[in-house]
């Protein structure tokens, strides 16, 4: 098998995005290394910087609907690609400002951590195009590569270290199942790219290798049973760096996924979709029943997202084009509800320097700023009316009430009933008890504007979604001749607006 190889001036368009940031990274190390009294805060803003413009070319090359394919159909940008883009820098420049003040409990290497963390990114936004088994692997470890540094950050810290070590182990072997799960997919089929594995026939060896595929990217996303590392990496985790693994490299991981299930094995629908319905019913039940019992609002929240990936396997199980929009959409509000919580713990972990769930007590009366924000989040992870988490739900179970899976919407429902009762526990903390510390908790700027930031996006997609359902569904027509049914998703009337 051969790749062509050669870009010609106008397909460097294609990889601008990708070029301009890693321009743009060897600037920031470059500045770290050259005026080492430089205070970090600059390199903050710097990094932002280069992530806007990143963001600026994306949405230009979006709006003029500019794709194709590189090296063979290795590489491809199209409206889904550039969406997940979007996703993931969107999520680092959040990130990114919500580091800032946190960055001072390092030790050591300030300014590398941001260097890190924008180099994760990149390798997320080539997973976004990765169109084939060999470039989905290398994109993957690289994006990974990172990770495995950031959560060990905290180089004083036992549980920092602790976490580090299993995320490593974890994420090694994760990607030695997958490494064997592609070669065994690429010995049955000789194909690499997963359009051209659409028409090849199931064999048992075809079958194992994209189980052993799923469940490398079961673990990247944290979908039960292959969610064991979550809980402990989350705890022990720089928070900033909890908040970029609970959101950035679940949409890369799903862009990877859209491409496998909706394309590679689109034929295979009716074999497929009862272990997505499996992992969705286990995760969703398994992590908000754990979620209960924790004292601890990291380890809450991590058992949280383990029940998020469940709704969002829900429409991948579905299989049809309107599912994959409410994928999309659905991360979405996931992102903003999501990364606005971490930074409310992060605001009130550099306050009071505590994580547990106990010392919320009286948050209401310390900073109702904060309080008020935490509510319409965790609300909003919980589904509630008019915010954007209940959107997000109900469009990913109208795809699957569609598709007939019935079984799969009645737990998802009672699923919902259990987010409550937890995310009403720290609501009770924050509203009704005493605070232990009267005293008031003080926020920055920059962790000021990320708490505004995802305040305004759970509100706007939850009152008038219909434009962001839109780029939803334009973004994803590309499957439009792989999905049954091939039509697009019908708009939801906006809630309470």
């Amino acid at each position: 098998m051969t790749f062509d190889l050669t870009i010609s001036p106008g397909d460097l368009l294609l990889l601008a995005p990708e070029i301009l940031l890693t321009c743009w990274l060897c600037v920031v190390l470059i500045v770290d290394f050259a005026f080492p009294r430089l205070p970090k805060e600059q390199l903050a803003y710097l990094s932002v910087v280069g992530l806007v413009l990143t963001l600026g070319v994306l949405a230009w090359l979006d709006v003029n609907q500019i794709s194709g394919a590189l090296f063979g159909n290795m590489f491809v940008l199209d409206r889904m690609a550039l969406f997940f883009k979007m996703f993931i820098v969107g999520a680092t420049i959040l990130v990114v400002l919500a580091s800032m003040e946190y960055v001072h409990r390092f030790s050591f290497f300030r300014g590398e951590y941001y260097f890190l963390v924008v180099m994760s990114a990149l390798g997320m936004m080539f997973m976004a195009s990765a169109n084939d088994l060999l470039s989905m692997f290398v994109t993957l470890e690289f994006s990974t590569f990172g990770f495995y540094i950031l959560v060990a950050y905290l180089r004083e810290d036992l549980a920092s270290n602790e976490a580090g070590l299993k995320f490593f182990i974890l994420g090694v072997f994760a990607a030695g199942l997958l490494a064997y799960g592609i070669s065994l997919v690429y010995g049955e089929t000789g194909k690499l790219v997963f359009s051209d594995m659409g028409a090849v026939p199931a064999t048992p060896g075809l079958m194992i290798g994209f189980l052993l595929i799923f469940a490398a990217l079961g673990f990247k996303i944290g979908a039960v049973p292959f969610h064991s590392w979550i809980p402990d990496t989350y705890h022990g985790s720089p928070t900033p760096v909890t908040a970029f693994l609970s959101i950035a490299p679940k949409g890369a991981a799903f862009a990877i996924l859209l491409r496998i299930f909706f394309v590679a094995l689109a034929a295979f629908k009716p074999m497929w979709v009862f272990l997505l319905v499996g992992a969705s019913i286990l995760s969703m039940t398994y992590g908000n029943i754990v979620a209960i019992a924790q004292r601890n609002i990291k380890r809450l929240l991590a058992y949280s997202g383990i029940a998020q990936i469940g709704n969002v396997l829900i429409g991948l199980a579905a299989g049809t084009k309107m599912s994959t929009d409410a994928i999309l959409f659905y991360l979405l509000t996931y992102l903003f509800a999501n990364i606005g919580a971490f930074a409310v713990v992060i605001a009130v972990s550099q306050a009071i320097g505590s994580d547990e769930i106990d010392d919320y007590r009286g948050l209401n009366r310390r900073s109702p700023f904060l309080a008020f924000a935490m509510l319409l989040f965790l609300l909003s992870l919980a589904g509630v009316p008019p915010l954007a988490g209940f959107i997000g739900k109900l469009y990913i179970f109208v795809s699957a009430i569609k598709e007939g899976l019935y079984t799969l919407i009645t737990v998802g429902l009672i699923n919902i009933v259990i987010s409550m009762y937890y995310y009403l526990i720290v609501v009770k903390k924050m509203y009704i008890n005493e605070p232990i510390d009267p005293s008031p908790v003080s926020i920055s700027g920059p962790m000021k504007a990320v708490v505004y930031v995802g305040l305004a996006g759970t509100l706007l997609i939850g009152i008038y979604p219909q434009p962001f359902i839109d780029w939803v569904v334009s973004a994803t027509l590309m499957f439009s001749q792989f999905a049954a049914p091939a039509v697009a998703a019908p708009p939801i009337p906006p809630v309470g607006g």
